[in-house]
């Protein structure tokens, strides 16, 4: 094998756009047998890639964008997403989740589950969440991360009971989301277009029957910087490739890498490339500047997310009966 270099993740874009787009046709026309696509909108890199790719295939008069906030979204998202529709010509659809949150229950039990560990917090406050662990090749450990309202962050490690229980209220704003692609889809006779790319699929970086629910998932086989590069040969404004990966899910910004991944996204993508090729450790720490041992921690990560979160690709279990 050659040595390592970015160029691994380089892609012809032209042809891999036409050759979604004519997947997505295919796929429309021949299996899901429905007439348009519905698209969630964020204002991120994905969701915007895969709106311009649904246009790209059917064409803007049949694709639906929804955007759809809720009490801890970045004012800035909305807007970003504003932006993607006016660009692209499409419908566009907005409603705001937090009154169907609040009444689902789903902040009051993520702020009970933080007061167990902070017992100042407040609804004013803004929190986020952490993982430290993976690049020390050590178990991950969850931290929450809290600013009160003179801007004073408060950290405190979190028991798993915690962790779990913050991550399952979150967890109804995804969820709420897909209800409202499926009601659009049901009643335009639509389908839904799921949004996350290589490295969030392979690592199980969705919510099942959330933002992991989909009748197609067009970038599924792109990683993340693919996705990038992607956006600026489809010609997306400027705002729009240059936003950075986020969660958009807690009050206080939070990156992906900060929240889950052992490294930034591009790092993660030549990562995911090469424990796919048998790189040796040393190999991938030369390109990425890090020690063997390093690398080899990120690989475990890799692979003990791979293990734990299959289970979030698994179909329904079908018991057999009697004879």
């Amino acid at each position: 094998m050659p040595p390592l270099d970015w160029n691994v993740l380089d892609l012809d874009y032209a042809t891999e756009a036409d050759r979604i787009a004519a997947q997505l046709r295919e796929g429309l026309a021949s299996q899901l047998h429905r007439r348009g696509l519905i698209v969630a909108i964020s204002g991120g890199i994905d969701s915007s890639v895969c709106a311009a790719l649904a246009v790209r295939a059917v064409g803007a008069q049949r694709v639906l964008c929804l955007i759809l906030p809720e009490r801890d979204s970045d004012p800035d998202s909305a807007e970003r997403a504003q932006l993607l529709v006016d660009h692209l010509g499409v419908n566009v659809e907005r409603f705001d989740i937090a009154p169907a949150l609040e009444a689902l229950g789903c902040y009051s039990a993520r702020d009970d589950a933080v007061r167990r560990v902070l017992p100042e917090y407040t609804r004013s406050w803004k929190m986020k969440l952490s993982i430290v662990g993976a690049r020390q090749g050590t178990i991950n450990r969850f931290r929450l991360i809290a600013q009160d309202d003179a801007g004073v962050l408060h950290e405190r490690e979190l028991r798993l009971n915690d962790y779990l229980t913050i991550v399952a209220a979150t967890s109804f704003k995804q969820r709420t989301r897909k209800m409202l692609e499926y009601f659009h889809a049901d009643r335009l006779n639509y389908a839904v277009v799921g949004t996350p790319n290589r490295l969030e699929f392979d690592q199980g970086f969705f919510v099942k029957n959330g933002d992991g629910a989909a009748d197609i998932k067009p970038i599924a086989h792109l990683y993340k910087s693919q996705v990038y590069a992607m956006a600026r040969y489809l010609g997306l404004p400027e705002r729009l490739c240059n936003a950075q990966p986020t969660t958009d899910t807690y009050s206080l910004e939070q990156g992906q890498d900060e929240f889950y991944f052992a490294l930034p996204y591009r790092s993660m993508d030549l990562a995911l490339w090469a424990i796919d090729h048998d790189v040796p450790a040393q190999d991938l720490g030369r390109v990425l500047g890090l020690d063997a041992a390093e690398v080899e921690a990120v690989y475990k990560d890799i692979q003990g997310k791979r293990r734990t979160t299959r289970y979030l690709h698994l179909p329904p279990i079908t018991l057999i009966g009697a004879p």
